[in-house]
């Protein structure tokens, strides 16, 4: 006999999936700015923002984190899973703000929508990894 209820998933998976939707959005975004005017072509000159190896590392690692949450949200135990999700949700939410109150051209109303979107996303990861009972040990 089946049952009308949904089963509770759990919160790793739960967090796992948020964090591929964060970094669906977050590419998807990168790959449309490569429609905006002069990109390609600052990309062809070295004019472009990641223009220097640092930068371009620098953008790596940050791109690398929530790559590597979604493999660690299902892996870890669940304390430090709980202090990662909380503290790189905070750092994305906050550097995701910052990212978006300095965009104010027109071509990047996609980026201020995917900016908005990966904000909420990364505050609710936040949100559920802090209210995360987790069992005493």
């Amino acid at each position: 006999m089946t049952s009308n209820q949904d089963n509770p998933i759990n919160i790793r998976i739960q967090l796992a999936f948020m964090w591929t939707s964060l970094m669906f959005c977050y590419i998807y975004c990168d790959y449309f700015e490569l429609y905006t005017p002069d990109k390609i072509s600052e990309i062809i000159e070295g004019t472009s923002m990641l223009n220097n190896p640092w930068k371009l590392f620098a953008a790596s690692v940050v791109l690398a984190i929530p790559s590597l949450m979604i493999y660690l949200s299902i892996s870890l135990s669940p304390r430090i899973n709980r202090i990662l999700n909380i503290g790189f949700g905070v750092f994305f939410a906050l550097f995701l703000l910052l990212i978006l109150t300095s965009l104010d051209f027109e071509w990047y109303k996609f980026y201020m929508l995917f900016a908005v979107i990966e904000i909420v996303l990364a505050a609710l990861i936040a949100r559920k990894a802090f209210l995360w009972k987790i069992p005493n040990a």
